[in-house]
């Protein structure tokens, strides 16, 4: 399907791509299709040759792997595992591992493509790549876990290392799964090679502040295009998609800046299904913390008991703010829902991967909301996995505060350089930071002589 539509991207400006993608609307939602159509479109308007397109729009490499794993009642269970290698060009592979019970294959390529270009666009020495697990962890012992954990890396070790891909966390993976896939690295290799993985406890190689980057890099970029829209953030309010830990320290930074978040969405395990909770006043984060798990379900009776409104999960959407902010699941904001944002949403900062469609980027786009690209705004995490990697592979450690100033400091300059191309050429803010990234990752690929 990607290769019969692929050619007519070259052509087309946005509503074409929309076009296309509502044409395809009766088959299931494919992560891939969407970020190969994002990338043509952006290759086509650089004038990129076939060969690099070629390379570029495909991953250089991926691996397939079954996972036999002992469970807790003495049987064994096999999952199924993948890592992907978009592109390393500018430097090592760098991606999350993800445990998701709906993980695909097409899913993780996508979100490879996408790190390559965030690793990009932040300026990073870095390529990328993503890995994922089908498995729930809801469902799974903490020793299940472990077991999963040293079976993907036995499957892995020999393709990735501090040189050549290094992991990270992900949706439903943490620093201690991290933790257990950097010993069984280092008990198959026979050495100490923290810089393998980031994210890991800080205790054990791992960065301080690694556990805020991600929303914290979220509002350093929604700080700035606020101060371009010349607009204080005192006089705004948000409403917030998920309640993990993107969206908890997007929530923290935005309240610090003067912000108040007024809405928080989050998924209810015993349910299996999404709620939204609501605070005219603005939310408490602290006492919000307090009644969440650790997967970032919210306790619905403890919260109600605080004074919040629980209504349905789609409502995050609808609230009367002037900035919304996805920090969940990619493929959030879609044509269905799109048309359900408030008339007073300003700015829509992407927290989460792939969290809006073509057919809503285009709806946003005429109605003049600014978006703050996924691979802009969250690239927060990568930014600090690199200064985490640069620590462990020189064994050095930065103090909070230092990793912090370097983190804001590098999301700033980003979020310039996207915002300067943007006016330069009259694009919108997601074209210019593909056309900037594409076109960096691009000129590697030649000065290497691949193309």
């Amino acid at each position: 399907m990607i290769l019969e539509y692929a050619s007519l991207l070259k052509s087309l400006p946005d509503a074409g791509i929309v076009r296309i993608f509502a044409e395809m609307s009766n088959k299931p939602f494919n992560a891939f299709a969407m970020a190969q159509a994002q990338f043509d479109k952006v290759a086509s308007t650089l004038g990129l040759d076939r060969g690099t397109v070629d390379l570029l729009r495909y991953p250089m490499r991926e691996y397939h792997f079954c996972l036999p794993v002992r469970m807790d009642d003495g049987s064994v269970k096999v999952f199924r595992g993948f890592r992907v290698q978009h592109n390393d060009a500018r430097g090592p592979a760098k991606g999350g591992i993800r445990f998701h019970p709906e993980e695909t294959i097409d899913t993780v390529r996508a979100l490879s493509m996408w790190m390559t270009w965030k690793c990009a666009v932040a300026n990073l020495p870095l390529g990328g790549g993503k890995g994922g697990v089908i498995c729930d962890p809801h469902n799974l012992s903490m020793q299940e876990q472990e077991n999963i954990c040293r079976a993907y890396v036995r499957q892995i070790s020999r393709d990735v290392g501090p040189l050549r891909d290094v992991p990270a966390p992900d949706v439903m993976t943490s620093g201690q799964h991290m933790l257990w896939m950097l010993d069984e690295y280092e008990q198959i290799h026979g050495g100490h090679f923290p810089g393998v993985i980031t994210g890991k406890p800080v205790g054990m190689g791992g960065s301080l502040g690694r556990t805020e980057a991600t929303g914290y890099g979220v509002v350093y970029a929604l700080r700035e295009a606020l101060r371009e829209m010349k607009v204080d953030p005192k006089d705004t309010i948000a409403s917030v998609q998920g309640f993990g830990n993107v969206a908890q320290y997007a929530i923290e930074m935005y309240n610090q800046i003067g912000g108040t978040v007024v809405a928080v969405s989050c998924w209810d395990q015993q349910d299996q299904q999404p709620y939204t909770f609501i605070r005219k006043d603005g939310i408490d984060l602290t006492e919000l913390r307090n009644v969440t798990d650790r997967f970032g379900g919210i306790d619905k009776a403890q919260a109600e008991s605080l004074g919040y409104t629980r209504t349905n999960g789609k409502a995050w959407i609808e609230q009367d703010v002037d900035v919304l902010m996805p920090c969940a699941l990619e493929n959030s904001i879609t044509a269905d829902n799109a048309g359900r944002i408030s008339e007073q949403v300003k700015i829509i900062a992407e927290g989460a991967n792939g969290p809006t469609t073509p057919e809503a980027d285009q709806a946003f786009h005429e109605r003049g909301i600014l978006v703050l690209p996924d691979f802009l705004a969250n690239a927060g995490g990568v930014t600090c996995s690199y200064l985490e990697q640069v620590q462990s592979n020189t064994n050095y450690f930065w103090e909070k505060s230092e990793v912090l100033t370097k983190l804001d400091r590098m999301m700033t300059s980003a979020f310039a350089d996207v915002s300067k191309m943007a006016r330069k050429r009259k694009l919108y803010m997601r074209d210019a930071a593909y056309t900037i990234a594409i076109a960096r990752v691009a000129q590697a690929c030649k000065e290497r002589g691949w193309v």
